[in-house]
């Protein structure tokens, strides 16, 4: 279906064509975008309500400032839509995130107003404070420096380490805070109280607005000398209400609230706030998914919807003939409120993702017993470890790759202190269209290293439900990871009843010869559908489901190396450091000489694609395990054929 781009919008290669147009035009240069994006990504899929959002601000930043030379940071990368567009990538925006496409989030090496790669949040005040102070130490005292930080960002403790640093660091750079109360579920916390607070003040906003009035920063009034807007503005802070201390304390000129879906309210205020020299903050107010009704009413089900109707608004369902088997995540989400009717000691902690980790159903049932933190993975763990020296049950679910964030958090505060802390890691393995930033690839590698881990992976849902109750137990003393994939389960009747796994035991699936795979994880049912094409090939294999990384089942793996000649490791995580490593460490240790062959995450950066189309390129699906076996046992077949 080819998507064409409204007359503006099609004239519009970089922001030198933006410029050309005059001021009047902008408002229909933001209309054409706005529905170019609903255009393609109804047909082609991506982040959605975002972008929709921030229209008006990415028009009038790229109208005002000098890109690529004036250094524009997003965050989050998901609001870049229409940045992209209008940045020379119109023409190729439908395949963003599709294999071998444009990238869903700014990438530095796909264009060079990509200034900053951003799929994870909050980093966008430090990073462009990086290029505000290494451009005043080269002498550019005309480059300017934006960053936006919006959808929940401002949560996460890095963006508070950035104002903290910027208020002090004499470095020019501007940031705008796009507040829509929303991240992919709506804020929480005090900071959205406050801004809120702000926002809605009548007697606060009459003051600003008299403020930039006599200061001349709004299209009414006259201009002052910067003397005279320095010395009102000493003069005038007693009359503004407390609700700015927060930023002005940091030391950053607060400017706003305004309007973040007018245009030319932006670019008037943009071009004020470009000559006004230091650390400053513009305070935007806007509606995620902005005209488009749907995603202005239920902000959460439009952050990412798939395809969809743009007309009748109704979203694309994937047709079955057969029942389907539920989510990990959600198996997680109704599994641990089984487990917290039985244990009033458990507890479930998320980091800004109770929709996508599925712990929003605990939150509606046990509000007292799960919470949202926001986007703050290291306080997502230090509070569920604090939780934990009082004997609590804590599960706390990150994906795997926001796992990362709070890496100190769990070797200072949980595995040194021995707290038994859950950690639930969704997404483990590679994610699909999000990318190299959010593939679940190094977990089980970061995490092998600390003493005092325990680290498991379910092969199906019936797994993960045992695994959750045997982490739960009180002896249970441990931290204790679960690592899954997004989606992909393959259960219809999941609901079985939940057992105690001794901890550091595996399974033995199948008695074979010559051969065995021992698997990690969900990849287990990758083994078993190659075995089930192997048997074609008069091919033999045995199969171990591994379980547990950390501690290894050492019987299992003494005799799959004494009764198999050729062993093949499956895994869902990163080659270097993961189970298969692990497993050679073992051998290497014991003295075992089988010949051994690693599948899994090559040590390399995984672009985005379909999971089923990067298992594949990485090696570990299915097909890639046949064609392993055969290989390996190419000299035998040959053999009993010559015989």
């Amino acid at each position: 279906m080819e998507i064409t781009p409204g007359p503006l919008i099609k004239t519009i290669d970089s922001p030198d064509d933006l410029k050309k147009l005059p001021r009047e035009k902008l408002h229909q240069v933001c209309d054409e975008l706005r529905q170019y994006i609903i255009d393609v990504v109804s047909v082609h899929g991506g982040h959605f309500g975002a972008s929709l959002g921030v229209v008006e601000l990415t028009t009038a930043i790229h109208y005002v400032y000098n890109t690529p030379y004036d250094q524009l940071v997003w965050d989050v990368g998901h609001q870049a839509y229409g940045h992209k567009i209008l940045t020379g990538r119109r023409d190729n925006f439908h395949t963003n995130r599709k294999y071998h496409g444009l990238s869903g989030f700014p990438k530095r090496s796909e264009s060079e107003y990509d200034t900053f790669g951003v799929g994870h949040s909050s980093t966008s005040i430090s990073a462009a404070l990086g290029m505000a102070i290494a451009a005043k130490y080269k002498g550019e005292k005309d480059r300017k420096v934006v960053a936006v930080i919006g959808d929940g960002a401002m949560t996460a403790g890095l963006a508070f380490e950035g104002m903290n640093h910027a208020g002090v660091a004499d470095a020019d750079m501007l940031i705008v805070l796009n507040d829509n109360c929303m991240g992919i579920d709506p804020n929480v916390g005090a900071l959205k109280e406050y801004l809120t607070d702000i926002t809605t003040s009548p007697t606060y906003n009459k003051v600003k607005d008299d403020v930039w009035k006599l200061l001349g920063k709004l299209p009414v009034g006259k201009n002052f000398s910067r003397a005279m807007a320095h010395k009102l503005t000493d003069g005038l802070k007693g009359m503004v209400s407390s609700s700015a201390n927060l930023f002005e304390s940091l030391k950053l000129r607060y400017f706003g609230p305004i309007d973040g879906h007018n245009v030319a309210k932006l670019v008037d205020t943009l071009k004020d706030l470009r000559n006004i020299p230091g650390p400053k903050i513009l305070h935007i107010v806007t509606t995620k998914g902005k005209g488009y009704a749907l995603a202005e009413k239920d902000q959460t089900k439009w952050h990412a919807p798939g395809l969809f109707d743009k007309i009748t608004g109704e979203i694309q369902k994937k047709k079955f003939d057969l029942p389907q088997p539920p989510k990990y995540q959600d198996v997680f989400g109704h599994t641990i409120i089984e487990l917290a009717e039985q244990n009033d000691k458990i507890f479930g902690v998320t980091p800004a993702m109770p929709s996508g980790s599925s712990l929003k159903f605990m939150m509606e049932k046990m509000p007292d017993r799960a919470f949202d933190v926001g986007i703050a993975e290291q306080h997502a763990v230090t509070v569920s470890a604090g939780m934990a020296t009082q004997g609590m049950k804590v599960f706390c679910n990150i994906y795997s790759s926001f796992m990362q964030r709070a890496y100190d958090q769990v070797v200072h505060d949980v595995a040194i202190q021995k707290l038994p802390v859950i950690f639930c890691l969704d997404r483990a393995g590679v994610v699909g269209d999000d990318g190299p930033t959010h593939h679940g690839c190094y977990d089980v590698a970061f995490f092998r290293c600390i003493p005092n881990m325990i680290i498991s992976a379910p092969m199906n849902e019936s797994e993960l439900r045992s695994l959750m109750y045997t982490a739960q137990l009180e002896s249970t003393n441990l931290p204790f990871v679960i690592r899954y994939p997004r989606g992909e389960g393959v259960m219809p009747e999941w609901k079985t009843e939940m057992k105690e796994i001794k901890i550091g035991t595996g399974r033995k699936l199948r008695e074979g010869k010559d051969i065995a795979i021992l698997s990690f994880g969900h990849p287990g049912n990758f083994a078993a559908a190659a075995i089930r094409e192997l048997k074609n090939d008069g091919v033999n294999p045995g199969h171990y489901d591994m379980r547990f990384a950390k501690p290894l089942d050492e019987a299992l793996l003494h005799e799959a190396c004494q009764h198999y000649e050729k062993l093949i490791t499956v895994e869902d995580g990163t080659i270097e450091g993961g189970i298969g490593s692990a497993i050679l460490e073992f051998m290497a240790a014991q003295g075992y000489k089988n010949d051994v062959k690693i599948l899994g995450i090559p040590d390399r950066l995984v672009e985005h694609g379909t999971p089923k189309e990067l298992q594949r390129e990485c090696g570990y699906d299915a097909q890639s395990i046949v064609d392993t076996v055969r290989e390996m046992m190419k000299e035998k077949v040959r053999v009993q054929v010559e015989g």
